[in-house]
């Protein structure tokens, strides 16, 4: 068995937030969604595609901070671009800078669906945005979802704090399920303002998966039929699966779409695009105001990081870093004594332990998890991998090799 990590610095640090902020870290950074006690709580520094801890560890970061990370750590070339705006023309003014014109047109030369578009700062800032749109436009008050959607009142998995009259006219219902979804729809139609679903599934803790033949499409009749707005969540999607996002790649046109995470690489950025008819109530019926939306550091990122995605075909580069790393996991997957499933490969890959009669997958995973993190390879035990440009092969094949050996030792735990 491997060593456990020294955590000594991480150790003190969570000790100290724990007196002065709630938890001592917010939502899915706490240390109950990792291995307590294996895991480090506080990063110090990062470059390319690894990072380290306040104790020194190194890892390989294949969490990439939840996907913002797609070409690497502390770009040099992105980071340059946003000091000079920085120092030479400041970022956060009471007027907006026209560099949101650029980065405007730029989503719309590269996205099927975009014909106008604004900037938030955040994925939950887009997701609350589209559905106040979708609403305006139809003057209905339902919404249906599939997906993580972020933390604002409408869609938040946790309702702590939120009373049950600002969700209950909103619907689930589960990825590439079309028979499901058209129940609700039946049901609800005639109220149904949007239609709101990640074009790939990737539920917490949950094998991710691709759309069905005929789930996005039936998604599309069915918002059709009943004069609703298809929204595409294309936060997690957008700028890894394409530049056009995962709607160009599965040639299903929709009516409105959200983007943040990769779009900047790092940087706070959402943005909302949608065909012209539906995004003009923006600019008279829907209020969408915030003193640090305009702020233009996040744009400059933003077409500086969509510049070198261009340039250097990195996300061609990605999916071939994926393929490799992904085909590797599966050849270990079949050679596994436990049952074991890979799913989203080459651009989204997640180790599931199945269920099993006797409940052994719940000690196998944060076992593995443990294996894991104390061979350097810095996951998350409920999400996806994600696969940067900064990733080498050698270290691609690292991890890979880490995954076999973790898998190895899990009979001690049992």
């Amino acid at each position: 068995m491997s060593n456990k990590l020294k955590l000594d610095l991480t150790d003190k640090y969570y000790k100290e937030a724990l007196e002065v902020i709630p938890g001592a870290i917010l939502g899915i950074r706490r240390p109950y969604n990792f291995v307590p006690g294996e895991y480090p709580i506080f990063f110090d520094h990062a470059k390319g595609g690894k990072v380290t801890d306040v104790d020194g560890n190194e890892y390989i970061d294949m969490l990439c901070a939840y996907g913002p990370i797609i070409i690497g750590h502390r770009e040099e070339e992105i980071d340059n671009a946003v000091i000079e705006q920085m120092q030479n023309k400041g970022f956060c003014f009471s007027l907006t800078q026209p560099i949101q014109n650029q980065l405007a047109q730029k989503m719309i030369d590269l996205i099927p669906s975009a014909e106008m578009a604004v900037f938030v700062k955040t994925g939950s800032d887009a997701t609350t945005t589209a559905i106040r749109v979708a609403r305006a436009n139809t003057e209905r008050t339902k919404i249906v979802r599939c997906g993580y959607h972020g933390w604002h009142d409408w869609c938040v998995e946790v309702k702590g704090g939120i009373p049950e009259k600002l969700y209950e006219d909103v619907y689930e219902f589960h990825y590439n399920d079309l028979e499901e979804l058209e129940d609700i729809m039946k049901k609800h139609g005639d109220d149904m303002a949007a239609i709101i679903v990640t074009p790939v599934g990737h539920p917490l803790a949950e094998k991710v998966q691709m759309p069905k033949p005929g789930f996005l499409e039936g998604a599309r009749a069915l918002a059709d039929k009943y004069g609703t707005i298809l929204i595409f969540d294309e936060i997690r999607s957008g700028f890894r699966f394409d530049l056009g996002g995962a709607q160009k790649v599965f040639g299903v046109t929709h009516d409105l779409s959200v983007f943040g995470k990769a779009m900047a690489n790092g940087y706070p950025i959402g943005a909302v695009v949608c065909k012209e008819e539906y995004m003009k109530v923006i600019a008279d019926k829907v209020f969408l105001s915030s003193t640090f939306f305009p702020n233009s550091l996040e744009q400059v990122a933003a077409l500086k990081t969509i510049e070198i995605l261009e340039r250097d075909n990195i996300l061609g580069a990605i999916r071939t870093k994926g393929e490799m790393f992904g085909a590797k996991l599966e050849s270990i997957a079949k050679k596994c004594e436990y049952d074991i499933e890979i799913s989203g490969a080459p651009l989204m890959p997640f180790i599931t332990f199945n269920k099993d009669p006797q409940k052994h997958y719940k000690k196998l995973r944060p076992a593995f998890y443990t294996e894991l993190i104390r061979r350097g390879v810095f996951l998350q035990p409920y999400h996806h991998v994600y696969i940067a440009y900064r990733h080498t092969d050698e270290d691609l094949v690292h991890a890979a090799n880490m995954v076999e050996e973790s898998l190895g030792e899990l009979k001690k735990y049992l």
